[in-house]
Parts: C-alpha cells; sequence; structure tokens
C-alpha cells in the first residue's frame, strides 16, 4: 500500500469486541504491513464466569473473569496480528441499568477527561494515523462503548495528530440480514416486542449514509477465530453459531462513519488508509 510506516489504532471497551466489529480490519492492515494498536478500556469483569455463571450469580468473581478474559484477549490478539495491546484496566460497568453502572471505579464513572488523558499518552506514543470507536451512541447503548467514545474524542481533541477518524456502524439491510440469520440460527430466538423492534430499526445507519466499505472476507476465517478465542463468553457470541463460512458470508465486509479527516479522500471509499501516504 505504502512504504511509508502508517499506524491503525482501535479503541474498543471490552475483551471480545475487537474481534466483532473490526477483527477483519485489524487482521487485513496488519497482513498489508500497517501498524495495528488496540486499545481495551475495561477489564471485561462482567462478563459470564465459568460455566456460564452470570454477574451478581452466587460464585461470580469479577477479578477471576477479569484474568480470565485478558489471557482471551491476547489469544484474540495473536490471532488478529495486533502489533500492540494496550489495556487501560478500567472495571467494566456492565449493561445501562446494572447496579455496577454506579461502581467506583467503573468505567462508566470515570471522568472522561482521566480516560481521556490516559488514551492521549498512548496517542502520542503511537501517533495513529487512523483512529476507530463506536459512534456516541456505543453502537447500542453500552454505557463502556458510550464511554470509549467519549475519552476518544476527547483524546483526539488533546493531540490533533490523527488524519482520519472513524466510528464503527452497520448498514441497515446488514442488520435486516442479521435478524433473519437469528432466526434461522437460534431455535430459541423470541421476536421483540414493539419497543424493542423500534429500538433495534435504529441501530446502524442507511446504507446511503455509510462512508466506508471495507472487504474484509479473506479475513473471515481470522476473525471468526478470533471471537471464538473468546470462549468464556461463548453464550454471548452469536456469531460461534454460525460456523466460519456462514460468518464470514455475513462479516465479510466492515462498516465506517467516517468524522473527522485531513485527506480530502473521496467518500464512500473502500479503504480506511484511502488518501494515507
Amino acid at each position: 500500500m505504502t512504504d511509508r510506516h502508517l499506524t491503525l489504532m482501535a479503541v474498543h471497551a471490552h475483551p471480545d469486541d475487537e474481534a466483532t466489529g473490526t477483527g477483519g480490519v485489524l487482521a487485513r492492515y496488519a497482513a498489508e504491513g500497517i501498524r495495528t494498536v488496540l486499545v481495551t478500556c475495561t477489564d471485561g469483569g462482567c462478563g459470564d464466569g465459568p460455566g456460564g455463571v452470570k454477574p451478581g450469580d452466587p460464585g461470580h468473581d469479577p477479578a477471576a473473569v477479569a484474568f480470565m478474559r485478558r489471557e482471551e484477549l491476547e489469544a484474540s490478539c495473536d490471532i488478529l496480528k495486533v502489533s500492540h495491546l494496550e489495556m487501560l484496566d478500567y472495571a467494566d460497568s456492565g449493561m445501562m441499568g446494572w447496579p455496577t453502572n454506579d461502581a467506583p471505579g467503573s468505567f462508566w464513572q470515570t471522568p472522561v477527561e482521566e480516560g481521556a488523558a490516559r488514551l492521549a499518552e498512548l496517542m502520542r506514543r503511537y501517533q495513529p494515523d487512523v483512529v476507530v470507536t463506536y459512534d456516541e451512541n456505543g453502537f447500542y447503548g453500552h454505557p463502556d462503548h458510550i464511554q470509549a467514545n467519549r475519552i476518544t474524542m476527547a483524546a483526539l481533541a488533546m493531540t490533533e495528530t490523527t488524519q482520519k477518524v472513524y466510528w464503527t456502524t452497520a448498514p441497515r439491510s446488514m442488520m435486516q440480514r442479521f435478524g433473519e440469520t437469528m432466526r434461522e440460527f437460534g431455535s430459541d430466538w423470541q421476536e421483540p416486542d414493539p419497543a424493542e423492534a423500534a429500538a433495534l430499526a435504529e441501530i446502524g445507519l442507511p446504507d446511503e449514509e455509510i462512508t466506508t466499505w471495507v472487504d474484509t472476507s479473506a479475513y473471515g476465517p481470522q476473525k471468526f477465530d478470533a471471537l471464538a478465542a473468546h470462549a468464556s463468553q461463548g453464550e454471548n457470541i452469536f456469531f460461534l453459531k454460525m460456523g466460519q463460512k456462514r460468518f464470514t458470508e455475513l462479516m465479510g465486509v466492515e462498516t465506517f462513519v467516517r468524522v473527522q479527516d485531513t485527506t480530502g479522500a473521496a467518500v464512500p471509499e473502500n479503504d480506511l488508509f484511502a488518501g494515507l501516504s
């Protein structure tokens, strides 16, 4: 692509998030010689424990879950050939409305300026040309995803060196196909009530509003294996039920909306590094 050393930084909330929305671009750009930096903001301690024990249930140990998920994250990064993993290690805040939202030390309770300052330090160290994170609603309203967006945008304002900034998104056409696939593979799939259906309909963007469509189908097996590395969360990772082939068919293009740019590259584009040299 270029002889100049380029860097992609992806800022995610939890272990396993890196594989779902950006596993393809992390694998693709690593294969193309781009330096890839993953920043994971929380320890994932509100994930499932051994045997599927849920947060708040007897036997759920957040510290043990966090340790287990760190090992899984490192395995995922090995599969995706991520150059550098950085952990901010804030406590997982859990889903919106959980008591863990209010826990001291949780990511949701962390002042934005504090998290942004730590992230800005990493941006100054790695000098990313491209930064990827979630949109302002964290894609689906998860507090840690929302907070990741907030600290990322604040850190970018502090550093003012990154040339292209993207938010992950999904085309509404794909969300429709995803619902059909859920029904196909999820025997216990229940149709959402009208309120839930309306909320789901707001996830992602109309196809014509998406600026960037990156073909990552050649890296579908890596993306699937990276997601499978998070075995402790397998009960919650619906995509693993599809098998590698069907997963790649559905998830072989990763989509983004470009929110900052200094290159003037035309959109729609098919490369996060379009306009960079």
